[in-house]
């Protein structure tokens, strides 16, 4: 599904599988494996940035698309978030959603739906998910962020399963 805007055109398979990495590496890095990298309208990545539930000392609110969103709207000015692409390994929640909104990033491209995190994981205590799509959360607001995913679905859900498969032992 696709929302469009005058963004550039980007190779947004080759992009979310590098968020996909990132997430990879937070995993191997003790965090849940939620990654995310920003791309400015160049096709440059500018931001990456994993999961810090653990690096954070435990906090809830510590996830990639939050996190990156509040390093880019304090390295880089409104207008050139504006033609900037977050791709995500997985749906932003609808508090990532916001932050994504206040920073002033143009699009998001996200794999795995947050519909589907919620039925993989259930009520886990260290993700109670949020079934609210990023696309209604933009929606509310005065300004475009254009949505693009779910995308390679199945390799978005692998990342998840195999980690909340050790969780629940």
């Amino acid at each position: 599904m696709t929302d469009s805007t005058c963004l550039p055109a980007l190779d947004h398979e080759h992009f979310l599988r590098r968020a996909f990495a990132v997430a990879e590496q937070a995993r191997l890095g003790g965090d849940h494996p939620f990654g995310c990298i920003l791309v400015d309208g160049q096709g440059n990545v500018v931001l990456e940035q994993g999961n810090g539930y653990t690096a954070e000392g435990g906090d809830m609110t510590a996830h990639a698309e939050r996190l990156l969103a509040t390093r880019a709207s304090k390295k880089f000015p409104p207008a050139e978030l504006a033609s900037c692409t977050m791709y995500t390994s997985a749906e932003p929640c609808a508090m990532c959603a916001g932050a994504v909104y206040w920073s002033g990033i143009g699009r998001v491209v996200f794999g795995q739906s947050e519909h589907d995190l919620k039925e993989m994981t259930g009520n886990h205590p260290e993700n109670p998910t949020l079934d609210l799509p990023c696309r209604t959360v933009f929606a509310a607001g005065q300004r475009p962020v254009e949505v693009i995913g779910p995308m390679l679905e199945a390799e978005a859900a692998e990342l998840q399963r195999t980690f909340w498969r050790t969780k629940e032992a």
